[in-house]
């Protein structure tokens, strides 16, 4: 039942943006470019819907929205799509979602793509990527790494296809005395592999021999401390005092549980990651007392989310409000353009914009995000 509600919401609107789109200079016509079929329609829906919710916002009938169906890895739907766009003379699209589309929209330079993704965030010649980026992370990482004084940084991430992408994107990270320690993506493995990192095997013999010594003592304080080294896997200090974990889900569960295990003194080194989108599993076998990690303006986010659970009954995908963001930050240059948008570098402006996911501006280039650090600490998320 609930899908062909939303079908049939998809129909509606399509419709609606269609059946009013004037050609006039003053009417600012935005194609839309997002799964409507295969394997990821509901993440399209939710996009479409997400969009939805911003005209309400800002209400102004001058608005058109033109959504086609782009498919997921899909060359052939996606040209026709943009064709289709080209056809209804639509110079500012928003989408598509996924990076590896960007080649073939090299040939319509006479048109804006204004994507969610997050893969790079510098401004190409008729691409605006407004995805929370990893440099936008790493930038607000570095400020806290620095801001908690820490001398000896760790960045880890697994090996898998992504490594060379994280290679070069932290090539240039600003962090002094830091190591870059690449661990294995198979969970068998990886226990190994952070042993390795903290010197376990050695720390394990110098507490069984510290444990032997104090055995053939019978002083109350070799007794007490005796009593304190049952509740140890090790003694002695890891050589690092903060560690970056680019890693999600499942594999960052077990990098977590691995670093515990392998007795890492959660009072003395800091343990950062990337953006979670506030995920509530990583409260689940998570026994890191305090995690750090960039992400948007939570208050914002938990707010849309309600809205749009209020209005469609159902939860948005993260990726919707970064749509959401994308056509009012369109509606914000359009209006400051005298409602003419003719290039990607009419969004390069020297202002900081503020949308629902935080502050962004540019810099060199490339589009950077402010975001806050949160800390996830007894089943909350709590803004540091």
């Amino acid at each position: 039942m609930l899908k062909k509600i939303i079908t049939i919401t998809y129909i509606l609107l399509f419709y609606n943006f269609n059946s009013f789109a004037e050609e006039n200079q003053k009417y600012l016509k935005v194609g839309l470019l997002a799964p409507f079929s295969g394997e990821y329609k509901d993440m399209g829906q939710s996009i479409m819907l997400s969009l939805q919710l911003a005209l309400d916002e800002i209400d102004d009938d001058k608005i058109k929205i033109f959504p086609r169906d782009s498919g997921f890895n899909n060359p052939e739907k996606l040209i026709q799509s943009v064709e289709s766009l080209k056809d209804e003379n639509i110079k500012i699209v928003i989408g598509p979602i996924s990076q590896e589309d960007f080649k073939m929209l090299s040939n319509y330079k006479d048109m804006i793509f204004i994507s969610p993704s997050n893969i790079n965030p510098k401004v190409q010649s008729n691409i605006l990527s407004i995805g929370v980026s990893l440099e936008s992370q790493i930038k607000s990482i570095e400020n806290f790494i620095e801001k908690n004084k820490r001398k000896k940084t760790i960045i880890m991430y697994p090996k898998n296809k992504y490594t060379p992408l994280i290679d070069s994107k932290i090539s240039n990270i600003n962090i002094n005395n830091k190591k870059i320690f690449k661990y294995s993506a198979d969970p068998k493995v990886l226990t190994g592999d952070i042993e390795k990192l903290t010197n376990y095997k050695q720390r394990k013999r110098n507490l069984i021999s510290r444990v032997k010594i104090l055995e053939e003592k019978d002083d109350e304080a070799s007794k007490l401390e005796l009593k304190r080294l049952e509740q140890k896997y090790t003694i002695g200090k890891v050589n690092f005092d903060s560690v970056i974990i680019i890693d999600f889900g499942d594999s960052l569960k077990s990098v977590l549980t691995s670093l515990v295990y392998s007795d890492v003194d959660q009072e003395e080194v800091l343990i950062v990651t990337v953006n979670q989108w506030f995920d509530k599993s990583i409260f689940l076998e998570n026994s890191i007392e305090n995690l750090y990690y960039p992400s948007v303006d939570i208050n914002n986010f938990q707010k849309y989310k309600r809205k749009y659970f209020k209005i469609y009954g159902l939860q948005p995908t993260e990726i919707t409000i970064l749509t959401y963001d994308a056509l009012g930050l369109i509606y914000y240059i359009w209006n400051k353009k005298d409602f003419k948008i003719t290039s990607v570098k009419d969004f390069i402006i020297k202002d900081s914009i503020r949308g629902k996911i935080g502050t962004f501006s540019f810099k060199d280039g490339k589009l950077i995000q402010k975001l806050n650090m949160y800390k996830v600490s007894n089943k909350k998320f709590i803004k540091y």
